[in-house]
């Protein structure tokens, strides 16, 4: 379905309401009845039906009347809702033309109020040239009902938080602006996909860039799922940057080895000798624990307990070696001031870090608590009669 953000300019705010209200109610809904929408909106002067008549008019929803009267949400609809956001956030004021298209989504240009180009990325899982989702990746866990949004969405923000993650560890990769919903700003890339390049100056250079840039993926604990030619970018001083994110799995995943496959082919085509060769099976993660930190697909229970016995273990050892350094007299005769300043720092260092994890933890631990009573405080269908008001306006605050 082409973008048409003209028709963004001429919807009111009560469009804006009835769709936000269709959105809340394909929650448990696939197909939202025209009475609970219009409850939800909760319109001051009615009028619901009158506004999904021109919200129909725009695709913006979809009717459905084959066992009752109801709506669902378009993925142009989801896009204006999207696209609304960011504006009021202040991403971006302008949307251009469309850059780029691809098997589960499509990208735009889009300017900020400085004439900043930026990318912008809508996901649309659900193509008929890629309906496989549920049994190729696992956005959906335990969850057993889902629709293509909430799939489009959960890899709009896998592919953020993977995206973020990797450029403050020195990847190459876009810079993350900002995440609604199916949507991702990014900032543009001035290059061309690897497919599109027919000859380099460097080829080596370029390629052992590649390499290593998985090795490096690897040592952190992820593996890419999709590295090949098309999500590749060169720009004109042939530096090499990734894009496309959100299949990424961990290296513990059972299928670790296939998923890397591309990377086993590629280095069979070097001339150089055997030994000299990376391979998938000596690769440690040496780096960090990226696939922990972001809940990357295939990191097991397990895994976290290894962990977190390692941290544990690394800790006492740490804890023997203090109290050692105390009991043994040659520290207590030395008065070295030097040795004591580097020891007080190197504590200040150790306690600054230890703050950071426990704020860190303390957050992660708030938000759980907030998602927690966020779903105990859910009422029933039925009460959207009472509560449409409230709840609406809790909704835009939550998605400002």
């Amino acid at each position: 379905m082409k973008l048409d953000v003209d028709v963004l300019r001429y919807l009111s705010k009560d469009d804006f309401r009835v769709l936000t209200a269709v959105e809340m109610g394909m929650r448990n809904h696939e197909i939202v009845p025209s009475d609970l929408i219009g409850r939800i909106a909760s319109l001051k002067h009615g009028g619901t039906y009158k506004v999904l008549k021109n919200l129909l008019k725009h695709k913006l929803v979809h009717h459905d009347s084959s066992k009752y009267d109801g709506f669902r949400l378009t993925y142009l609809g989801y896009d204006f809702l999207a696209i609304k956001t960011m504006v009021n956030r202040g991403v971006f004021t302008a949307v251009g033309r469309q850059i780029g298209v691809g098997k589960e989504s499509d990208i735009f240009e889009v300017s900020n109020e400085d004439g900043t180009v930026m990318a912008m990325k809508l996901h649309r899982l659900g193509r008929m040239s890629f309906r496989a989702v549920k049994s190729k990746r696992d956005y959906l866990r335990h969850r057993s009902s889902f629709n293509w949004l909430y799939l489009s969405r959960l890899a709009a923000l896998k592919e953020f938080a993977f995206m973020k993650a990797l450029e403050e560890h020195g990847f190459p990769v876009p810079n993350a602006v900002d995440c609604n919903r199916h949507c991702v700003v990014m900032s543009l890339i001035q290059g061309y996909p690897l497919v599109q390049v027919k000859q380099l100056q460097n080829p080596e250079t370029v390629f052992e860039t590649i390499i290593g840039l998985v090795v490096r993926l690897a040592e952190h604990g992820l593996i890419h799922c999709d590295f090949n030619e098309f999500n590749i970018m060169i720009d004109d001083d042939e530096k090499v940057i990734m894009i496309d994110f959100p299949q990424m799995v961990s290296v513990s995943h059972r299928n670790a080895q296939m998923f890397n496959l591309s990377f086993e082919e590629c280095s069979d085509d070097i001339d150089d000798d055997e030994s000299s060769r990376p391979s998938f099976s000596s690769i440690t993660k040496t780096a960090g624990f990226l696939d922990k930190e972001l809940a990357a697909s295939g990191f097991t229970r397990k895994d976290e307990d290894d962990i977190q016995k390692e941290e544990s273990t690394s800790r006492c050892n740490e804890e023997g070696q203090v109290v050692e350094n105390l009991q043994s007299p040659e520290v207590g005769q030395r008065g070295d001031p030097e040795s004591q300043n580097l020891s007080s720092n190197e504590g200040d260092e150790n306690d600054d870090t230890e703050l950071v994890k426990s704020l860190a933890k303390q957050r992660r631990r708030a938000m759980a608590a907030a998602r927690k009573g966020h779903h105990k405080n859910s009422t029933s269908r039925n009460s959207y009669k009472d509560k449409g008001d409230a709840r609406y306006l809790w909704y835009l605050e939550v998605h400002r």
